[in-house]
């Protein structure tokens, strides 16, 4: 695989990891029982603490750290302490990579990993004891913020850094960031990432005049493509000549309206959800499969989360009790020694196990009721 190819894959399987929104905020009766996620839980962490390094880091040749921001997260998400020794380390990793224009990076995709590093510090933020980075980390993403002419389709997305394309999945994932960092959700900045994001959905008219969404086929309006830039994409062009929705997307499009205070009226966000009322599943990642199977579910259970249907009914009628139904998923997937892994998934780098462990737990953390 060309290494293009492999960050544009690593950059969706990060995207959105983290909400601003509690995790849990359904009933007893919607999800699994503490107990029951706990044991899931203690198993995970004690695998994780046999793949840390002496640095705290993990798998650091993935996205310098990136993955460490994952796993810090995941396991704060589910209530281990910021004292207890994995994240302790974990966390001492991630202060040692704060730079000095307020980024969290070392050599590669910044403005990536400064958001996955904010997101993950934002979880153990007490007292204040992030707040100079986490403020100025918001600083530095916005500085990577794409301008021009708010006509041009690029204007107000994220990509890799400044200079390079944006796409749904790094802007969804900064827009949560800067969220999670105290942006107010009116900021310009936030309002500039949703027009990005609106031209983005398969959803002709107001918000997206670009040609592929006028070409979107019955089974892809109203959800999110990748990369609207790829209109000669082998993959995700369809039949009609526009770009298919995919579901992880889908799920980042609509959280992403939903955390910056869109309303469940606006024409966006019911498109969104009616899409998604057609491709609910555990099953897969719908347009992809199994490819980045932990990141939908996490893409998902944000979403969900925060739209604040406890039973989702699809659009046969069917009611899903989606906080159950994922954590008996991801029980399932749980390999004995704790871990999770996508063995043949390199597209996202679910193949690493730490990755891909660090998304379940992230995914495990919204399957709790209150």
């Amino acid at each position: 695989m060309k290494n293009g190819r492999a960050l544009c894959g690593l950059a969706i399987a990060f995207a959105a990891l983290w909400a601003a929104t509690p995790a849990g905020a359904g009933s007893k009766e919607s999800g699994p029982s503490a107990a029951d996620v706990e044991k899931v839980v203690a198993k995970a962490r004690a695998y994780l603490k046999s793949s840390q390094n002496a640095d705290g880091s993990f798998s650091p040749k993935i996205a310098g750290p990136g993955v460490t921001a994952v796993v810090v997260a995941g396991l704060l998400k589910n209530g281990v302490s910021a004292e207890d020794p994995v994240v302790a380390a974990g966390l001492k990793y991630l202060e040692g990579q704060v730079q000095k224009d307020g980024g969290i990076y070392n050599e590669r995709l910044a403005n990536y990993v400064t958001s996955v590093g904010v997101m993950a510090l934002s979880e153990a933020n007490t007292k204040g004891k992030y707040d100079a980075v986490l403020k100025n980390a918001a600083a530095f993403l916005k500085t990577t913020q794409q301008g021009g002419p708010d006509d041009e389709l690029k204007f107000g997305g994220f990509g890799y850094d400044g200079k390079l394309r944006p796409d749904v999945s790094n802007t969804a994932f900064v827009v949560e960031a800067m969220i999670a960092a105290g942006v107010p959700k009116d900021d310009p900045a936030i309002q500039k990432a949703l027009k990005f994001l609106g031209k983005c959905q398969n959803l002709p008219g107001e918000f997206n005049d670009q040609a592929f969404a006028k070409k979107a086929g019955k089974d892809d309006v109203g959800g999110f493509v990748y990369n609207p830039f790829d209109l000669d994409s082998k993959r995700d062009k369809t039949a009609e000549g526009g770009l298919r929705s995919l579901g992880s997307m889908t799920y980042g499009g609509l959280k992403s309206f939903l955390y910056a205070g869109v309303g469940k009226d606006d024409p966006r966000v019911k498109a969104a959800v009616a899409w998604i009322r057609k491709h609910y599943s555990l099953k897969e990642n719908p347009g992809l499969g199994q490819a980045g199977i932990y990141y939908y579910y996490h893409t998902l259970s944000k979403a969900l989360n925060a739209l604040g249907e406890e039973s989702f009914a699809d659009a046969a009628g069917t009611k899903h009790a989606w906080r159950a139904e994922l954590f008996g998923a991801l029980k399932s997937k749980q390999a004995d020694d704790g871990k999770w892994v996508n063995a043949g998934d390199r597209a996202f780098a679910e193949f690493n196990a730490d990755l891909a462990t660090g998304f379940a737990l992230l995914s495990l953390s919204y399957t709790r009721g209150k």
